[in-house]
Order: structure tokens, then sequence, then C-alpha cells
């Protein structure tokens, strides 16, 4: 499950596994993870993030979104 980026508390990362699905990104922070699909972005599942936190993860996400793209066409060949 390779890491794409840490910032903060927050790690992003998907998993290989994940090749079937639409392009996303895992959000972790301690035992919380949420789901973001990136193209376009939208939340797809919150993973126990209050809402506040789940509008800082995505403004981390729209502003990382071309680094988290490119990680992931890099990563599943596409």
């Amino acid at each position: 499950m390779p890491t794409i980026l840490r910032i903060g508390n927050y790690r992003f990362f998907f998993f290989s596994s994940d090749r079937e699905e639409p392009v996303h990104i895992h959000v972790e922070r301690d035992d919380l993870i949420a789901k973001f699909w990136l193209d376009p972005i939208r939340l797809q599942e919150s993973g126990g993030f209050n809402r506040s936190e789940v509008l800082k993860i995505k403004k981390i996400v729209e502003k990382n979104k071309i680094t988290l793209l490119e990680a992931w066409n890099d990563y599943f060949n596409r």
C-alpha cells in the first residue's frame, strides 16, 4: 500500500488491490480512514472523520490532485 503524501497528521495512500475501482485516495489519521474519489473529487466514505475535518482533508486533496492522479497512474500503469 504505497503512501503518496504525508501532510500534518494525515497519510494519503491507496491499496495495490484498488486497481479495478475508480481513481481514489484513502486518507488516514490514527484509526480513522476516509476515501475520496479523485475525478471528480468527492467524498466516498468519511471513515469516522467529522464534517469539519472532512472539509479540511478535501481541500488538501484538491490542492494535491495532480500529484495523487499521477501516482495512481504511475502505480497502475494507466
